[in-house]
């Protein structure tokens, strides 16, 4: 990796590892990825679960929302990552597992994720995540 969480990208495969450098850090507090975000990045979750917003416009309200999560479960593993790098440098889609154990009972379950990722100047303008409800409902104990 070129840049870090403070410096500038050098593109979507370099935000998709610090996200799972951030995911897998035992002490969260400090890795903290929200400087990677540009101030106005969106995030997307186009199948967010029942009750969950879908769209978040900014870094103080994306940045919430990944904390929120990241408190109810403690990730494990991030495997069976592809990056498919696409016509434009820009952007990258990423397939990738998530594994996590539930903080409120002990609980291990996995989640199947696909992300397009946009990086523009240094910074993630776009992070929009498809997950599967059903599994991320499991994953954050809601099922």
């Amino acid at each position: 990796m070129t840049g870090t969480a403070t410096g500038p990208l050098a593109g979507p495969r370099e935000a998709f590892e610090l996200h799972r450098a951030r995911l897998l850090a035992e002490e969260k507090a400090g890795v903290d990825y929200r400087a990677m975000l540009a101030e106005d990045v969106i995030g997307e979750v186009p199948f967010a679960r029942p009750g969950e917003p879908r769209r978040f416009e900014g870094r103080a309200e994306f940045g919430g929302w990944a904390r929120a999560l990241s408190g109810r479960v403690r990730f494990t593993d991030v495997r069976d990552v592809v990056v498919h790098e696409t016509a434009d440098p820009e952007v990258a889609v990423v397939e990738y597992t998530v594994e996590g154990v539930r903080a409120a009972d002990g609980v291990k379950a996995t989640a199947p994720l696909v992300l397009v990722v946009r990086v523009r100047a240094g910074r993630v303008v776009l992070w929009r995540e498809y997950q599967d409800p059903a599994a991320m409902a499991v994953l954050a104990g809601d099922a």
